[in-house]
C-alpha cells in the first residue's frame, strides 16, 4: 500500500510541474514574449545572448533595447523553470555555462514560441543531424540501412566547402548536435576537417563507426575533435563477423573500442538487436564494460530498410524486445553496475515508466552533465521528449544533401543544395503527419502515446506509411501477427 500512495503522489507531483511548464510558457502572453525575443540580431542569436548574460558572460555594451528585454525575459523564464524542476538558480547558472546546453536550451525556447507546448516537444530547429557523410564502408553489413559497400558511388556526394556551408547554416539555424555517420565516416579523408570545423563552430559533435580503422593514432585524432564516439558490435567473434561480412572484423572493432577507450574518448558500443545475436546480448554487455573498457552502450532496433530488409524475418518478436528492453533498465539503474545502458526503441520509456515511474532522456547523444541534470525529474519532461524524436528532434542528412526524416526512413523531404534547413523543417508535409500522434494507427490509441509513439521507421518499412503502427510492441500484438501472416 506504502508503495502505491508513494507511486500515486509521484504521478501527482510529475502531471503538476508539466501544468506549470503549460500554463507558464504555453499560455499565449508566454509565447507571444518568446516570440519577441526570438531571433537573429547583428550580435549573433539574441536568445544566445540573453543565455549568455545570464551566466555572467561579457556580452556587447550596445545590445538594442530588443536585446535587454530579451536578456530580461529570459532570465524570468529560466528562473521559474529551474523553480518548477527544483534545480536552484546557481546550479542552473553553472549548467548553461557549458554552450552546448544553452544552444539547446535556445533551441526549446524559440520551439515553444513557434509551436506551443506539444506534447510530444517539436525544436524550432532539429536538436541533431544525424549525417550519413558518405556511402563508402569497408565491411557489408546484413542490417545497412545505406546499402553502403567499398565499391559505392561517391560522385554526387557533398564536397569539403559544401559540407562546411551545410554546417554554417546548422549553426543558424540552432541545430545543437551533429553526428557522423555512413557508411564508414573515417573512410573520407575529410572527415577530421569537416568534424573539427563543426566543432569550432560549437556543436557537440559525435561520430558513428563500425571502429576497424581506429588505430591508436586516429583514436588520438578523435579525442581532439568528437565529444562522443559510437561503435558497432553485433556478438562476439562468430556472429559479428557474420553478420558484418567481413572475417577478421571484430578484432579489428575491438582493438578499435580499447584505442578510444585508452584515449579518453566518450565511446558507447552500439548493437543491432536480431535473433543473429539476441541470445548473447547480455554477456555482451559484461564483455563490453569488463573487457573492452567503454562505460555506455545501446542497443539499436533493426529497421527494415535497404540491405536491411533482406533479414526481415530475423527481427525480434515484441515479447523478446520487451524482455531486453527489461535487461537493459535493470542494469542502467543497478548501482554496482557502471555502465550506462540506452535503446533506441522508443518503447524504452515506457518500460523505465512502468518499472520505476521515472523514464530516462533517450537521445543518446546528449551530453552526461544534462543527463546529471535531468536526473529524477525526467519524469516531468516524458510526454515533452516523447519517445521516437524523427522530425520533431532530429533529421537525417544523405551524403548527396538529402534530407530525410531519420536515417531508417527513405523519403527526401528536400535537399540542402536546394532549399535551407528551415523551409525544409517547417513546411514538410512529411514531417507534419510524424508529429501528429493522434492520426497513428495502433500507437495513437495507445495511452503511452505522447512518451512513446512507437518507431516511425519501423511503422514504415513493415506497412509503407508513417502513422501505422509499430509492430515491435506488445501494445500493438494484433499488428505484429499481421506482419507475420504476410511472411508466411
Amino acid at each position: 500500500m506504502s508503495e502505491a500512495l508513494e507511486t500515486l503522489d509521484m504521478e501527482k507531483r510529475h502531471e503538476a510541474v508539466v501544468g506549470v511548464v503549460e500554463r507558464w510558457l504555453g499560455n499565449p502572453i508566454s509565447r507571444a514574449l518568446l516570440r519577441l525575443v526570438s531571433g537573429r540580431t547583428r550580435h549573433g542569436n539574441r536568445l544566445d545572448l540573453a543565455l549568455r548574460s545570464y551566466v555572467g558572460e561579457d556580452v556587447p555594451e550596445d545590445l538594442s533595447f530588443r536585446d535587454k528585454l530579451a536578456s530580461a525575459v529570459t532570465k524570468l523564464v529560466i528562473d521559474r523553470g529551474s523553480k518548477s524542476f527544483g534545480v536552484s538558480r546557481g546550479k542552473m547558472r553553472e549548467y548553461l555555462k557549458d554552450p552546448i546546453i544553452r544552444r539547446g536550451v535556445s533551441n526549446v525556447l524559440e520551439g515553444i514560441a513557434r509551436y506551443g507546448v506539444r506534447r510530444p516537444f517539436t525544436s524550432v530547429a532539429p536538436f541533431l543531424i544525424v549525417w550519413n557523410y558518405t556511402r563508402l564502408c569497408n565491411q557489408r553489413c546484413k542490417h545497412c540501412y545505406e546499402n553502403a559497400s567499398p565499391e559505392a558511388d561517391t560522385s554526387d556526394e557533398l564536397t569539403t566547402e559544401e559540407a562546411k556551408r551545410a554546417v554554417d547554416e546548422f549553426r543558424d539555424e540552432g541545430v545543437v548536435a551533429i553526428a557522423f555517420s555512413g557508411g564508414e565516416p573515417l573512410m573520407r579523408k575529410d572527415i577530421f576537417e569537416v568534424a573539427g570545423y563543426a566543432k569550432e563552430q560549437g556543436f557537440y559533435v559525435a561520430m558513428a563507426t563500425n571502429g576497424t580503422l581506429i588505430t591508436r593514432d586516429i583514436a588520438k585524432k578523435i579525442k581532439e575533435v568528437f565529444d562522443y564516439v559510437e561503435v558497432s558490435l553485433d556478438g562476439f567473434e562468430e556472429t559479428h563477423d557474420e553478420f558484418r561480412g567481413i572475417k577478421g572484423s571484430w578484432r579489428r572493432t575491438c582493438e578499435g573500442i580499447k584505442n578510444c577507450v585508452a584515449e579518453g574518448v566518450d565511446t558507447c558500443v552500439a548493437i543491432t538487436a536480431t535473433h543473429y545475436n539476441f541470445e548473447e546480448i547480455p554477456e555482451l554487455l559484461d564483455f563490453v564494460g569488463e573487457e573492452l573498457g567503454a562505460k555506455r552502450a545501446i542497443v539499436f532496433n533493426y529497421v527494415p530498410v535497404r540491405r536491411g530488409r533482406e533479414i526481415v524475418k530475423e527481427d525480434l518478436t515484441p515479447e523478446e524486445r520487451w524482455c531486453l528492453l527489461e535487461e537493459l533498465f535493470k542494469r542502467l539503474v543497478d548501482k554496482n553496475n557502471p555502465m550506462t545502458t540506452y535503446s533506441t526503441a522508443p518503447q524504452y520509456a515506457v518500460v523505465s515508466l512502468e518499472l520505476a515511474h521515472a523514464p530516462v532522456v533517450s537521445t543518446h547523444f546528449v551530453s552526461q552533465e544534462s543527463m546529471r541534470m535531468m536526473r529524477g525529474k525526467a519524469g516531468a519532461l516524458a510526454q515533452f521528449i516523447g519517445g521516437c524524436g524523427a522530425g520533431r528532434l532530429y533529421l537525417g542528412l544523405e551524403p548527396n544533401g538529402d534530407v530525410e526524416p531519420c536515417v531508417f526512413i527513405p523519403i527526401v523531404i528536400g535537399n540542402i543544395r536546394e532549399q535551407s534547413l528551415r523551409e525544409i523543417w517547417q513546411n514538410s508535409e512529411v514531417l507534419k503527419k510524424i508529429r501528429d500522434r493522434d492520426k497513428f494507427e495502433g500507437c495513437g490509441e495507445c495511452k503511452y502515446k505522447y512518451v512513446c509513439g512507437g518507431c516511425r521507421a519501423r511503422a514504415y518499412g513493415y506497412f509503407g506509411d508513417l502513422q501505422a503502427a509499430d509492430p515491435g510492441c506488445p501494445y500493438n500484438a494484433e499488428y505484429w501477427e499481421r506482419v507475420q501472416k504476410r511472411m508466411s
